[in-house]
């Protein structure tokens, strides 16, 4: 096997004395793995940071065999881990792509909105201008793994306006009429995981409580629970700044 592509740093292990088993998002052969020898030498350990886009050379003489890979500098964000709120964000996002997803799969949809978001930390002057992004990332992580929400239409009227909440069972919308005496068993649905556009910090964490609720019910169980405590980082970081 042998792959050349550009990619996202998603995650790195420690291999050995010096070396590194790095997971790269890349846009046409989905999360890929690799041995990088000497990944924590001083040389390679600034390029494999969470979110840098790589040039990654992968060689296997097996599909099955965990495959060699050297790895160049193609664009770095390594500023960006010295800023508290975009560092967590960071950890975050690329932690739940690397646990998240299966190895091998495409999913190109979800490597450019990754692209996306860590542009958007990168260049937004405010967390507010990323936020919406990062939960939006979250919303099609959920479709692409199958387990979407369905916010087209209320699930007990078929009306498809005024949809203010989510069900937190079945995952479908619910309008407001119908949803106004069970509102507090319900899930708020901010208008921005809809229709996209800015939001204040309200609709935003409303947004996250949305999203993480299916998030840990549904893809973040057992062995893959423990990035959570990353999420809580940033949700947390995320509360303080909205007051």
């Amino acid at each position: 096997m042998h792959l050349s592509t550009e990619a996202i740093v998603c995650s790195v292990l420690g291999h050995g004395e010096h070396g590194a088993v790095a997971r790269l998002l890349t846009p046409a052969d989905g999360l890929r793995a690799g041995y990088v020898r000497g990944g924590r030498s001083r040389r390679v350990r600034p390029v494999l940071l969470a979110g840098n886009v790589v040039q990654a050379e992968y060689r296997a003489r097996t599909e099955d065999q965990l495959a060699a890979l050297t790895v160049e500098l193609v664009h770095s964000r390594a500023p960006l881990h010295g800023e508290a709120l975009p560092a967590a964000a960071i950890d975050w996002v690329t932690a739940l792509t690397a646990v998240a997803l299966p190895e091998a799969q495409p999913y190109p949809r979800l490597h450019a909105a990754l692209e996306g978001v860590l542009s958007a930390v990168e260049a937004a002057p405010a967390a507010r201008g990323w936020a919406t992004a990062l939960a939006r990332y979250e919303l099609l992580l959920l479709s692409e793994l199958g387990f979407g929400l369905d916010l087209s239409a209320c699930v007990s009227t078929g009306a498809v306006d005024d949809l203010r909440y989510v069900s937190p069972r079945s995952g479908g919308a619910v309008c407001g009429d119908a949803g106004a005496p069970y509102a507090a068993r319900l899930l708020p649905l901010p208008a921005f995981l809809r229709e996209g556009g800015a939001a204040g910090w309200g609709d935003i964490l409303d947004g996250f409580s949305l999203t993480g609720h299916f998030l840990a019910r549904d893809i973040l169980i057992e062995r893959r629970a423990g990035v959570l405590a990353a999420r809580e980082r940033l949700v947390g970081r995320m509360r303080r700044i909205a007051g």
